[in-house]
């Protein structure tokens, strides 16, 4: 009898510990589970322009050259107004909110009312670009930390009224680009420009606008 006691004795002792062991696998299953449903779904990866060499760097670094390009075409975006400023100002600061930060959002509005109260606005066309052999280079961008840089644009603005050349001005603007990750959806950039880091720099003086040329259809 004791034979038997013993036996059944060690099956229960096993059962037990098999229920431990199964008890364990499931709190890690769970576990697992939990990592799983909580991690990102899409992760974006900032790619250098120039793959020949390669590239190794941290999923969350952001390179320099992506962040002037960034920086570059949403300020051509703001400043692209095609029919009339007036109007296409603060619709550009709209279409364009995904990339602002609230705070430049302000800013900009206040900028585009106070203009719009002087009378610089009305039936104004303006277009922004690179100054010739100005683009990006190492000291376009300087990186304060892994969320923050402030990128430093040489452009020319051209104005124009009624189709007239009204300013020519060739200028430096540094501009703040933080990290932005709040919706990818609408910014899949994951940075937001936030204005300006200091005051404008005019550069030498610019040659003037060339005026458009008449055509008989429009004289």
């Amino acid at each position: 009898m004791s034979r038997f006691r013993h036996a059944v004795k060690d099956r229960d002792q096993h059962i037990q510990t098999l229920r431990i062991a199964c008890a364990v696998l499931a709190y890690f299953l769970l576990f697992t589970c939990a990592g799983w449903m909580l991690a990102p779904s899409k992760l974006t990866v900032h790619n250098p322009p120039d793959l020949r060499t390669g590239s190794t760097r941290p999923w969350w670094e952001v390179p320099p050259p992506t962040v002037y390009s960034f920086a570059f075409y949403i300020f051509q975006q703001l400043n692209a107004w095609p029919k009339n400023g007036e109007v296409d100002y603060s619709a550009k600061i709209n279409a364009l909110s995904p990339y602002l930060t609230p705070s430049c959002q302000d800013f900009l509005k206040a900028d585009a009312k106070k203009r719009g109260d002087a009378g610089e606005l009305t039936d104004r066309v303006r277009v922004v670009y690179e100054v010739p052999g100005r683009g990006y280079q190492s000291q376009s961008v300087t990186v304060q930390d892994r969320d923050h840089w402030i990128a430093r644009l040489d452009v020319v603005a051209d104005e124009y009224f009624h189709a007239e050349p009204v300013k020519r001005a060739l200028v430096r603007y540094p501009l703040k680009v933080v990290r932005w990750e709040g919706d990818a959806e609408r910014n899949p950039f994951g940075l937001a420009l936030d204005c300006y880091a200091g005051v404008p720099q005019r550069l030498e003086a610019a040659p003037p606008a060339p005026k458009p040329e008449k055509s008989g259809v429009f004289q």
